[in-house]
């Protein structure tokens, strides 16, 4: 009975436990006591319990069974697979993970990006001047000319009067005037006259053989201008002693050189298309000039004969070292020099010489009481080229009008000479003569063999080791492009027989003439006194807007000395240091103080010829610097780059700038003349300092530093678009107090696009359209033989300054042939006919 007892009491448990009547919510337990408690009996008690002999059946179970119950059904919701989630689980953590990982690259990218400078922005709105409409003018040609004092340029003109005037001028154009006849234009001095030979050694003229036999022709120019011509918005004619009265046509201006006659006459085999009325009055105006053969022309043996000719116009110099691998000559120059200067010796030898002379060898004192004859200063200048530069015809063109126009011509005042870039740091032409001069003499065409120097970038990290190597922008510092002035510092170095050197560039054109270019320039950069001489070269001209000379002037003056409320000074009113004292981080005034003297960094070389003012600036009468040389000639601004987004701005090496950058000036393009002193100086601070700066702020800011005198000469430059004048002087002196630079908002730098449309530029795009259109050419469907032959004939132009201007084709006869119907019948079978330059 006790085991009776037990199981009994554990039943009656059970019953307690899921007895889900007596529970607080029976609607909620029901089917699980209905299932449950079924399932429970079934799996925990077997059959024959219930059965058992020992229980009575009555004791156990009800006396009155429980209907069934139907059970609920219920809708059950569908559940994903366990290998599914698991899949759909580890491709949202790759996708998270991928997407943080592109995140972290693309914030490095653009780090990256922002430290080289490459960010690719969204593009800019267009410029306000893609808006102005094109000038047309341009093109009148040789038809339409008229006196210079009765044009009406189309531009710039009253903004007020309208279109209506422009398009007169260009239906007076249109009419077909007879060809005046061409005149020979001659800038030089009367050499014969008894004015000039009272003053200087007596000038023999040059010829383009050793026979003396081939006379050199002159440059043609027509009277007047076409109709309607706009002038120069920048710089003028007038203040440079210019001639803006005359026009230059390309037969004119090219033909002396080979252009515009074929190659079996020994010329170019260019220009025989087009209008050619009038071509030939270069050849029929005087005696004894025809057609030059210049097939067996030798501009060495010219060059150097003409010179030794005149040796006694010329002060004497040093003579250079003739150490081939320390002075960078030739042994053909060497050779031409030795041969010619004693040929001239031997010809010029004065009446009795040699055989009335005293036998002790010494000649009789004479005395004189004339005055001693001046002697001319002596001027290379160096074309900067390449060792594998393929010329062309029109290259070839525009060399010969240099050595004609500058060195044959004028008795040798220039020398032309050809400073050459060997690429190729591993040529070993310092170690071998022979190779020396199989890389020179296939460096040029055969006409200018003799003439050329090569120089290497490994050289010059020779020469002037120890510089700081930064690699802006991944280009070094001995680079031809940051080290423009290197070679041409150690050319001075062993040519002292040079006062002055013109750094030129083989893109550079000039539709006058190259001496009356020059000769103006640097006898009005001599003129030019020292007070504000700094602050007039960090501005444009703009005569339209400016007035005359003397009203920009003193404009510039009150401008420096007062200050303006140009909104573009809030952009420099911090910038890090003035004048006084570089880096100091004071805020600068209205004002600016002149500059008076050396403008000296601390650590510059001392013990040089750095030049100081008489007097203070309150007392000068604008007398110092009045006929003194000019150190630097540019044809750019002298700008500030203090504060601006300019590139190069920083690009300064070996300098102390701890407490600041040094005072510094630059201006667009390498083409400028420096004397020897500036040369050397720059030579000096370079080899035993370790200073330089970029090449195009070197030259300046090394002037700057010694108080040489510097001078911006502004040549006439013409712009392709009808700016508003006074915008235009608002963009282009957009910097501090009205000046070029010195603000973040001077055209220099972000704002460059501005000079798109100038004809003088770095990258400017109006210069070469310019150019070919002039030369003949259709350039954007404007322009070409039709035109010329139909309307106002072939496009005259006064002197106009041009760069750049690069990869010129012309057409050649047997090089590229001219389409069917331009030109005559008969020209188009003559040019069949011709063969292969």
């Amino acid at each position: 009975m006790e085991g009776k007892t037990d199981r009994s009491n554990f039943l009656h448990d059970l019953d307690d436990c899921y007895d889900w009547r007596n529970a607080p919510d029976p609607e909620k337990y029901e089917d699980y006591q209905q299932n449950s408690s079924n399932e429970y009996e079934q799996r925990a008690f077997p059959s024959s319990y219930y059965s058992s002999s020992r229980e009575s059946s009555g004791s156990f179970q009800p006396m009155l069974h429980k209907a069934p119950q139907r059970r609920k059904t219920h809708s059950v919701i569908y559940r994903f697979p366990h290998r599914t989630i698991r899949y759909l689980c580890l491709a949202l953590i790759s996708t998270v993970i991928v997407f943080i990982w592109s995140l972290v690259q693309m914030s490095w990218m653009s780090a990256r990006q922002l430290e080289l400078g490459t960010v690719e922005k969204q593009p800019p709105k267009r410029p306000p001047w893609e808006s102005f409409e094109f000038l047309k003018r341009y093109s009148g040609g040789v038809r339409s000319l008229v006196p210079r004092n009765e044009n009406i340029p189309e531009y710039p003109r009253d903004r007020d009067a309208g279109h209506g005037q422009a398009v007169n001028v260009t239906a007076m154009a249109r009419g077909r005037k007879p060809l005046p006849k061409s005149v020979g234009f001659d800038p030089y001095p009367d050499y014969n006259s008894a004015s000039y030979r009272a003053e200087y050694e007596e000038k023999h003229d040059c010829y383009l053989d050793q026979e003396y036999k081939l006379r050199i022709p002159k440059v043609h120019y027509y009277v007047g201008v076409p109709q309607g011509l706009p002038d120069a918005v920048m710089g003028s004619y007038d203040v440079l002693g210019l001639r803006d009265d005359i026009c230059f046509e390309r037969f004119g201006r090219l033909g002396p050189y080979g252009y515009g006659y074929s190659v079996k006459k020994g010329g170019t085999g260019a220009g025989l298309n087009g209008d050619r009325e009038g071509a030939s009055d270069l050849w029929s105006d005087v005696e004894g000039i025809s057609e030059v053969n210049y097939l067996h022309v030798r501009w060495a043996q010219a060059q150097h004969a003409c010179a030794a000719k005149n040796e006694k116009r010329f002060k004497p110099t040093a003579q250079t070292n003739d150490h081939l691998f320390q002075n960078m000559y030739t042994e053909q120059e060497k050779e031409l020099r030795s041969r010619d200067e004693e040929g001239a010796t031997k010809g010029h030898a004065e009446p009795g010489e040699g055989s009335a002379a005293p036998s002790n060898g010494t000649r009789p004192v004479i005395e004189s009481t004339e005055r001693p004859p001046k002697l001319l200063p002596k001027t290379a200048v160096l074309i900067r080229t390449w060792w594998n530069l393929e010329y062309t015809p029109e290259d070839v063109i525009y060399l010969r009008s240099l050595i004609t126009e500058l060195s044959l011509l004028s008795g040798g005042e220039y020398t032309l000479h050809f400073l050459i870039h060997v690429r190729d740091d591993n040529v070993p032409i310092w170690a071998d003569k022979r190779i020396y001069n199989r890389i020179l003499e296939n460096s040029l065409p055969k006409e200018f063999q003799g003439m050329g120097t090569l120089w290497t970038e490994r050289q010059m990290s020779l020469i002037y080791g120890g510089l700081e190597e930064s690699f802006i922008r991944n280009l070094p510092v001995h680079g031809v492009y940051r080290g423009t002035f290197l070679p041409v510092q150690y050319f001075s170095y062993q040519h002292p027989e040079y006062e002055y050197l013109w750094n030129w560039e083989m893109d550079v054109r000039y539709t006058g003439q190259w001496y009356h270019l020059l000769d103006r320039v640097r006898e009005w950069t001599k003129a030019q006194p020292r007070k504000g001489l700094w602050e007039r070269n960090g501005r444009f001209y703009l005569p339209s807007v400016h007035g005359s000379w003397e009203d920009f002037r003193q404009m510039v003056r009150v401008q420096t000395e007062m200050g303006t409320d140009n909104p573009n000074n809030l952009w420099s009113s911090l910038k890090p240091g003035n004048a006084n004292a570089p880096g100091s981080g004071v805020a600068q005034g209205k004002s600016d103080p002149p500059v008076w003297g050396p403008l000296s960094p601390p650590d510059m070389l001392g013990a040089q010829e750095d030049l100081f003012p008489p007097t203070t600036v309150e007392k000068d009468k604008y007398e110092w610097g009045v006929g003194e040389e000019a150190d630097l000639i540019t044809f750019n601004p002298l700008f500030d780059p203090d504060g601006t987004t300019w590139f190069f701005t920083d690009d300064v090496t070996g300098y102390n700038t701890t407490e600041g950058l040094p005072p510094r000036r630059a201006a667009i393009t390498t083409t400028s003349r420096l004397s020897r002193r500036l040369l050397q100086t720059m030579h000096r601070e370079t080899m035993l300092k370790r200073h330089t700066m970029f090449s195009e702020m070197w030259p300046a800011s090394c002037a700057l530093h010694h108080g040489f005198k510097a001078v911006y000469a502004p040549h006439p430059v013409y712009i392709d678009r009808d700016w508003p004048t006074s915008y235009l002087a608002s963009v282009m002196n957009g910097g501090r107090n009205g000046a070029s630079g010195g603000a973040r908002t001077s055209a220099y730098g972000g704002r460059e696009h501005n000079f798109k449309g100038t004809t003088w530029f770095y990258d400017a795009g109006f210069s070469p359209n310019l150019w070919r259109r002039w030369l003949g050419n259709k350039v954007d469907d404007d322009g070409g033989e039709q035109e010329e032959l139909a309307g106002e004939g072939r496009m005259c132009l006064p002197g106009i300054f041009l760069h750049p201007i690069k990869s010129v084709n012309m057409v050649v006869e047997g090089i590229q042939q001219v389409p069917e119907g331009l030109g005559s019948g008969q020209a188009r079978e003559e040019r069949k006919n011709k063969v292969e330059s």
